[in-house]
């Protein structure tokens, strides 16, 4: 039997499970999002991402923190741009996961010219990455889906700029919890309900994740890399169920997400695969909820994503940030009929 078949052979029982239990239960208390937070966001995407990072490191002052946790990181304009924040006194640190080739390179090179550089202790029996994409400068934040590879500005990706103080001061402590961890020194933060959701500490993101579509009574869009997830695949289904409109697009490229699509597809949810420019992907990790929630961050929809990794995302019903999505949305569903 091939993967794939028994695959689905082990997820359909899930399906049905989940359809049946979330027909039943109750819709949970809504999540508490960005715009309620307070604050202001914007919502950056693809290649203009990294117009939002070079923004943010070019004025850091001295004693400003310039604080970066990356998965993938190998741009080398992005590493002299900490460099120059250093130099000019910024309070510069940066966690990388070293079990990417490029980023314990670039890592090995900041550390060289002096910059405390810390690596994120992944636990590899659990086949665990840490994923997290966070810039921290100043008084804003930058959350997203966006790796600063050398390859990455080709992807297809979304990002949320914000300078809410409370959002900025949770990701702040969730950054420090990270370099005490990559220290040595293991102090997780405790869930605290708001925009910020973080996977391993705990499973906030899931939460807000499910939340979400049990919520959503109109429409659901999402932009998905990778979704495998059996409980997220039986939410997607049951909200369909409901009478929502459920559209999901789908990188073609990765093959493990075919018999989520199947699944997907039986329950009557469209899905299409999105029109992968060569070279490219659709790395986003996003979706839109009833037309004004929007989730987006680093946490791809598998199980990996939802509880094992370490990985950070946020919640927002911007109005200015959901509409830009959902137009980016339409388009992206058109070319990919």
């Amino acid at each position: 039997m091939s993967f794939r078949n028994r695959l689905l052979g082990a997820l359909i029982p899930l399906l049905l499970a989940g359809c049946a239990l979330g027909s039943a239960a109750p819709p949970p208390p809504a999540p508490p999002s960005l715009a309620a937070a307070g604050g202001q966001i914007r919502l950056w995407q693809d290649a203009s991402i990294f117009d939002a990072v070079h923004a943010l490191l070019g004025p850091a002052a001295a004693g400003e923190p310039v604080w970066v946790e990356m998965y993938e990181f190998g741009r080398t304009d992005l590493g002299l741009a900490l460099r120059t924040a250093w130099r000019h006194g910024a309070d510069v640190r940066v966690i990388v996961d070293r079990t990417v080739r490029q980023s314990a390179r670039m890592a090995d090179r900041l550390a060289a010219a002096g910059l405390p550089v810390r690596a994120y202790p992944v636990d590899d029996r659990r086949h665990q990455i840490d994923h997290v994409k966070l810039l921290l400068a100043g008084a804003a934040a930058l959350v997203g889906g966006m790796n600063w590879g050398a390859t990455s500005a080709a992807n297809h990706d979304y990002a949320f700029e914000t300078t809410s103080p409370r959002v900025v001061d949770r990701l702040r402590r969730i950054f420090e919890q990270d370099w005490a961890l990559a220290g040595g020194r293991p102090e997780p933060l405790g869930a605290e309900p708001g925009p910020v959701a973080q996977t391993t500490p705990g499973q906030e993101i899931r939460a807000s994740l499910v939340g979400s579509i049990r919520l959503a009574h109109r429409a659901v869009q999402a932009e998905v890399f990778v979704l495998t997830d059996p409980e997220v695949i039986a939410e997607l289904a049951g909200a369909r169920r409901r009478g929502a409109r459920v559209r999901v697009l789908l990188d073609p490229h990765q093959d493990v997400n075919r018999p989520g699509s199947d699944l997907l597809r039986l329950a009557g949810v469209d899905v299409r695969w999105y029109p992968v420019p060569v070279g490219a992907k659709l790395h986003a990790k996003a979706a839109l909820f009833d037309g004004r929630r929007l989730l987006l961050g680093s946490a791809n929809w598998s199980q990996g994503g939802l509880s094992v990794n370490h990985e950070l995302d946020l919640l927002s019903d911007d109005g200015a940030a959901a509409a830009a999505f959902a137009r980016r949305f339409e388009q992206d569903w058109s070319a990919a009929g």
